[in-house]
């Protein structure tokens, strides 16, 4: 899978695990975009076929549904939630497990919002 990276999953570890999968992975230092708004990272994940992978839910979800009332497409947006247990927050290599279930059940990314805790 071709990913983007937000901001706040942008971590050289977690780059490095999903690039060892197999994973193309582009971080906003490689496009320039450090710090910009969720909408410019969503836009250039579009403009370059990457599905964008995020543990910003809310403002992705919400950019998503935009999306989808005007009939528009996207790449994919791949939100991670933070549980309230930081202990079971999701770690890199569950992340990494996460998009290859995912990927591996043939389910649509495409214009997709999936929550990739739900393929631990």
């Amino acid at each position: 899978m071709n990913l983007y990276l937000d901001d706040d999953t942008a971590k050289a570890a977690l780059a490095a695990r999903l690039q060892k999968a197999g994973h193309l992975v582009v971080v906003p230092g490689d496009a320039s975009l450090g710090g910009a708004a969720d909408a410019r990272h969503l836009l250039y994940a579009v403009r370059h076929g990457l599905v964008l992978l995020t543990r910003n839910h809310d403002d992705y979800e919400d950019l998503h549904l935009l999306i989808d009332a005007t009939k528009g497409c996207h790449t994919g947006i791949l939100a991670i939630r933070f549980d309230n247990d930081p202990t079971r927050d999701m770690k890199d290599a569950e992340i990494v497990r996460a998009i290859q279930n995912l990927e591996q059940s043939g389910a649509l990314v495409a214009n997709e919002f999936q929550i990739l805790n739900h393929w631990r």
